[in-house]
């Protein structure tokens, strides 16, 4: 990538953001946060009146598991306000799913200065995509990589009376389901550097080695179990969202754009 390139997308995006001060950039940083707030408040009252299928749906991974080795289906609580806080922060996180759309938007409209004009006909993608890859990964690490997990670690412990406690299994839980979701969001964040400039798909071919190192490094940290299955388990949705991210940044890249566009005119 050339530095004159780079160096050009930048500059015109400097000056797309120069038109407003630095206090307006805190005033408007601080606009969307409130709103995005109101919306998480919001979708948190919805789901708070759900609470309790929400639970049925978090305990159903670690119920499977245990029925299997037939061990008692139950979680247990250390302290009387645990089951109240597991709740809240169930109902939190499931609001957060539920305003999703809303809070990317406030996003969308915070970062939308710094784009060209032409640019800013993505937000409805860019809204769509966001919300539909952080929801399958979540539903990946619900439906395939957390069960795997349990049934692993559940197994290995059978010679053992579990007592697993609703705050563990829920922090366990949300580790696994909410960083599956966020992982899912890799070609949004190369969408992104691509769009202005700062990588290109044949970059990120030439450094596919490094990126497999990294990937690889990066599922022994997140998965919960040693065993090589699980870890596989973790790295190959990301490698395939990386080899998918190497087609985005060819597509939308400035000067794929530009060639494609000298080609129609010529």
């Amino acid at each position: 990538m050339a530095d004159s390139e780079m160096a050009e997308s930048l500059q015109g995006r400097a000056d797309n953001l120069a038109s407003m001060s630095f206090l307006e950039h805190l005033e408007e940083l601080r606009r969307r946060i409130v709103l995005s707030v109101v919306g998480v408040a919001a979708g948190f009252g919805v789901c708070w009146g759900f609470h309790e299928k929400i639970y049925q749906l978090m305990q159903r991974p670690i119920f499977t598991a245990l029925a299997a080795e037939g061990m008692e289906q139950k979680l247990v609580y250390l302290n009387p306000i645990e089951p109240f806080n597991m709740y809240v922060k169930m109902a939190l996180i499931g609001g957060l799913f539920v305003a999703s759309p809303w809070v990317l938007y406030q996003v969308w409209c915070f970062i939308s200065p710094g784009l060209y004009r032409h640019e800013k006909r993505y937000v409805l993608p860019f809204l769509f995509s966001t919300v539909a890859l952080f929801c399958a990964g979540g539903w990946f690490g619900y439906r395939i990589v957390y069960p795997r997990a349990l049934e692993f670690l559940v197994h290995f412990g059978r010679q053992f009376q579990p007592m697993i406690t609703i705050s563990e299994y829920t922090q366990l839980f949300l580790s696994i389901v909410l960083g599956m979701g966020a992982i899912f969001e890799l070609p949004v964040l190369i969408f992104f550097l691509a769009l202005m400039g700062i990588v290109n798909a044949g970059w990120m071919w030439r450094n596919f080695r490094y990126a497999l190192l990294a990937i690889v490094v990066i599922a022994a940290i997140v998965t919960p179990t040693p065993d090589m299955i699980n870890m596989c388990i973790f790295a190959a949705p990301m490698v395939a969202l990386y080899l998918f991210s190497i087609l985005i940044a060819y597509a939308v890249h400035p000067r794929q754009r530009r060639a494609r566009a000298a080609a129609r005119n010529s």
